[in-house]
């Protein structure tokens, strides 16, 4: 059977970009996969290495949110990244095989820098060396697990090619020792805002989170972006520049083509196509608030399955680590 690996940054809840962009397909692949998910608790102190406590709360509450959605303990291992010594071991190794040039040029870290100068004003100088060796732990995450095939979206393919380029180099010099990974594409690479916005994210202020409640859920739908050309009821207006007709997709509506010809042909007004999304979005989040609540008033579970999960994830990298120093040779005492 083939090894996924695949982590998300303890930041916050999910909110449905992360669901369709990436961790709902989990839910799938854990089926026909070994399945490692890490709870990235290390690289979300890169940028947050002043706030431990929002990270730690996070931890667990990202675990509920996995659970939630599907993910079975019994079919895929969730560890906390913190707890496997191995991929810090693996970094520093790593380290010395890209430099700071190449990390630099890495489109995605490019780009992560830029939003991150945007956000807080910051200045080169206060990019630190654990946000922009990134993608070196994010290698050491795969390999220490041998991950075959790795989830991404078409935004972390940078990432993953310099994963590739780091076995390249190691597998040149000490022989061939670690796994290539390859690309698992998402169907849904990146989820739009409820603004409009190209990207849902957290700290844009555009995202649904999968722990909303229903009024919060229902202020959200309620003010979606739709075509500003539609100013009366019954004028026609173009649903594929309305947030409201993108979510119908997204969720499945099985009225759709009903939803597109009424919007076009000016038969729908703005506020009843959101009452309509409204229903299938609660319809759709509530078995995860179920099971939300189920995990909450539970956290001893959610302790356990993080034990075990973390417990077979240190086993794998110990093994792993056994290998690369067998290659390097600096195996001293076996």
């Amino acid at each position: 059977m083939k090894t996924i690996l695949t982590g998300i940054r303890p930041t916050g809840h999910l909110h449905l970009g992360h669901y369709f962009g990436a961790v709902g397909n989990w839910a799938k692949l854990q089926n026909d996969y070994e399945t490692y998910i890490e709870i990235a608790d290390v690289q979300a102190l890169t940028d947050n290495f002043e706030s431990p406590d929002k990270v730690i709360k996070s931890v667990k509450d990202l675990t509920v949110d996995l659970l939630s959605i599907g993910i079975d303990p019994n079919k895929a291992n969730i560890f906390i990244q913190s707890l496997i010594p191995e991929i810090a071991e693996l970094t520093i190794f790593y380290s010395n095989l890209v430099t700071i040039s190449r990390l630099e040029r890495n489109p995605t870290v490019k780009t992560e820098i830029k939003q991150k100068k945007e956000l807080f004003g910051e200045n080169g100088e206060s990019i630190t060396y654990g946000f922009l060796g990134y993608p070196v732990s994010q290698a050491a995450d795969i390999t220490a697990f041998k991950g075959n095939l790795i989830p991404v979206g078409d935004d972390q393919l940078p990432l993953l090619e310099q994963c590739r380029e780091i076995v390249r180099k190691f597998n040149n010099i000490y022989g061939k020792t670690l796994l290539e990974p390859e690309a698992y594409l998402s169907k849904f690479p990146r989820i739009k805002g409820t603004d409009g916005n190209e990207k849902m994210g957290k700290s844009l202020g555009n995202a649904i989170f999968l722990a909303d409640s229903d009024e919060e859920v229902k202020r959200k739908v309620m003010s979606m972006v739709t075509d500003p050309n539609k100013i009366k009821i019954n004028d026609p207006a173009n649903p594929d520049i309305c947030m409201v007709y993108y979510y119908h997709k997204l969720i499945g509506n099985n009225n759709l083509t009903t939803v597109c010809e009424e919007c076009k042909n000016g038969k729908r007004g703005c506020v009843a196509c959101k009452k309509e999304l409204l229903s299938k979005m609660l319809e759709f989040l509530k078995p995860v608030h179920e099971k939300q609540k189920y995990y909450n008033e539970h956290p001893e579970e959610v302790d356990e399955i993080l034990k075990k999960g973390t417990k077979i994830a240190q086993e794998k990298a110990k093994e792993t680590i056994k290998e690369v120093k067998r290659a390097m040779k600096i195996n001293y005492f076996e």
